[in-house]
């Protein structure tokens, strides 16, 4: 099965060479033309293969090889209105401007940067339509409503990106708010059974003295804990709200989530590994398996819906904690190809981050999907 990842390269590639190669027809055009009347109208096929490289470019140096162009096409127009009175309007020059204003228009920083390119644009492209072309007042039209449709295009993705990043950093945000409130469950959890032991250290020294010294080492333990929980999550901020929870949840709470599951959708086979119980894992590690496991769930309830039957399981490798979770039966939702495809994998790509992991979400050569999640242990 070609996976959804392959199929969208190959469309984007495609794409590509369709368009070089109508550039490369225009391109030849205008050495055809410039062949005939000669003199500066060379300049018009020189300023197409530029705008052609900058095309090429465009990944690495996209506001640099704008500029160029821009400045050689303005250089090119000037020379032959100098030189002649009947000149070419650029094709290649004039697709290939438009298509570069698009990129900038949806890529560069700040907005008021990219704006000022297009009305540079703009100018340049107005300029060359009356010292160009003998028939001014027609070619000025057409290449300004070329360019207000490619200013309106470049406008709208650029907007829907900034929509996008703007839900991304929610939703991190959010995470970030959700990872805060477990650190202070935590933390508050570990720093009681440290006040409990003091306090339980000072009445039975007055009578068995010999007993202090475990209940020193308990406490030692537990502000060994508190501490570790708030290194892992020390970037995070608490929001200002109640934090009346039960700290943490064990791997019985994951057992009885996949059953909640099987019994509702399709069916769950969990399976957890030798070496792993409620005292293997730290608490933070353990309400992050909680969460990717519920979202990856869900995922498969809301995005294949007729999968046959889920595959879970949660081992250990080395100092390694390792979640999967593979559903079989369903082609792979393309809107859920990559990981910015949903909030919900944003979410847990945030968690388990911050915890020092990585995640992974996407199809298998095999045809199934999976989310991994991986966690170090301390």
């Amino acid at each position: 099965m070609v996976s959804s990842k392959r199929v969208v390269y190959w469309i984007r590639r495609l794409s590509e060479l369709a368009m070089y190669g109508w550039l490369g027809l225009l391109l030849l055009l205008d050495v055809a033309a410039a062949w005939q009347l000669g003199g500066a109208q060379w300049l018009v096929p020189v300023c197409g293969a530029a705008g052609c490289a900058a095309l090429m470019l465009r990944q690495k140096y996209r506001t640099q090889g704008f500029l160029a162009v821009l400045g050689l096409s303005f250089v090119a127009t000037t020379a032959i209105a100098a030189t002649s009175k009947h000149g070419l309007p650029g094709m290649t020059e004039t697709g290939a401007l438009l298509i570069l204003m698009l990129g900038v228009l949806r890529h560069v920083e700040p907005v008021r940067n990219a704006a000022l390119l297009a009305c540079l644009n703009l100018f340049v492209l107005m300029t060359e339509a009356n010292g160009r072309v003998e028939v001014g007042l027609p070619a000025s039209f057409l290449l300004f409503a070329s360019w207000s449709l490619t200013a309106g295009v470049g406008g709208y993705l650029r907007f829907q990106q900034e929509r996008r990043n703007e839900a991304v950093h929610s939703v991190r945000r959010a995470e970030r708010l959700e990872l805060a409130r477990e650190l202070h469950d935590l933390v508050a959890h570990h720093i009681t059974g440290i006040v409990v032991q003091a306090q339980a250290a000072r009445t039975v020294a007055e009578t068995n003295p010999q007993a202090v010294l475990p209940a020193l080492d308990a406490i030692a333990t537990a502000g060994t804990d508190a501490l570790t929980s708030m290194r892992r999550m020390v970037t995070v901020l608490r929001a200002e709200d109640g934090a009346d929870r039960t700290p943490g949840v064990t791997l019985a709470d994951l057992r009885m989530m996949t059953d909640r599951f099987s019994a509702e959708g399709p069916k769950v086979a969990f399976e957890i590994g030798q070496g792993l119980d409620d005292r293997t894992l730290p608490p933070e590690v353990m309400t992050t398996l909680h969460r990717v496991l519920q979202e990856a769930l869900t995922n498969v309830r809301k995005h294949a819906s007729r999968t046959a039957w889920v595959e879970a399981s949660l081992r250990r490798v080395d100092q390694v904690v390792v979640l999967r979770v593979r559903n079989f039966g369903s082609d792979a939702d393309p809107r859920v190809s990559r990981l910015g495809g949903g909030f919900g994998l944003v979410g847990m790509a945030e968690r388990v981050e911050a915890l020092g992991g990585r995640l992974y979400a996407g199809p298998t050569p095999e045809g199934a999907w999976e989310v991994v999640a991986e966690f170090p242990l301390p």
